[in-house]
């Protein structure tokens, strides 16, 4: 631990698993007061051992909830928007609630933190956002991921849109896309796939390996940190080489 997080506090969306709970670990490694949401409980109370401030359930996808969440949790100077969804298939399978449902966890839900954090960001003069979006999408199109797709352009977007709204008064907002990353939602994904299913995304990556949660939760705290201090509006691809 090298404290690059210390005196901070930061409120992380779906830190139950994947890279959201590995995030929510490497800001309290790193110093932070972390507060830790999800709607897997299970999960939650899993985090207590490792250093989490205080965890609490969470539907990113109620909008009073978020708002009373963020008055419990008070002001933050770090939020991690790391709740989603993947939905496999075209068009043609993508049924209006698909879609519904698809945006309004991928991206309402960080609609929905933001504007609940925001003025206290604000208040405290400064404060960095970081929303987990992807490569698919954003730099590349992949097959089967048409609403995922249209809903990570989307946070790629809102980023910028926040970042510029607000780059004169203190926030920063950045996006990380990655590409295939091992965690547990992926893993269910490739079993459904079946037998060679986990070999079938390993050979898309040119490195030949799937990406970690904790690569990614690197990346997290250096956009959380002071250091990327002259950075925001900036969708950061960290894909192994797959949109080369």
């Amino acid at each position: 631990m090298s404290d690059r997080l210390k005196g901070k506090r930061a409120f992380v969306t779906a830190a139950a698993s994947g890279i959201g709970r590995a995030s929510a670990i490497a800001f309290a490694r790193e110093g932070a007061t972390v507060f830790a949401t999800d709607i897997d409980e299970k999960g939650l109370a899993a985090l207590q051992s490792e250093g989490i401030s205080d965890v609490a359930r969470l539907d990113a996808r109620d909008t009073a909830a978020v708002n009373d969440m963020a008055k419990r949790a008070g002001k933050v100077d770090i939020l991690l928007n790391a709740a989603g969804f993947v939905h496999h298939g075209t068009v043609l399978e993508c049924s209006d609630a698909d879609w519904d449902f698809s945006f309004d966890l991928n991206v309402k839900s960080m609609h929905r933190t933001i504007r609940a954090f925001l003025p206290g960001m604000l208040e405290s003069g400064g404060g960095s956002i970081v929303n987990i979006s992807s490569a698919a999408g954003v730099f590349k199109a992949a097959p089967n991921r048409y609403v995922y797709g249209a809903t990570k352009a989307a946070v790629a977007a809102l980023t910028r849109a926040v970042a510029v709204d607000f780059v004169t008064r203190g926030i920063r907002c950045n996006c990380i896309c990655p590409g295939t990353i091992e965690t547990p939602s992926m893993l269910d994904r490739a079993a459904a796939a079946g037998p060679q299913g986990r070999e079938m995304f390993i050979s898309r990556q040119p490195m030949g390996r799937l990406g970690t949660a904790d690569e990614i939760a690197a990346l997290a705290v250096y956009l959380a940190s002071d250091e990327s201090a002259f950075t925001t509006g900036v969708a950061h691809v960290i894909d192994g080489g797959w949109t080369l």
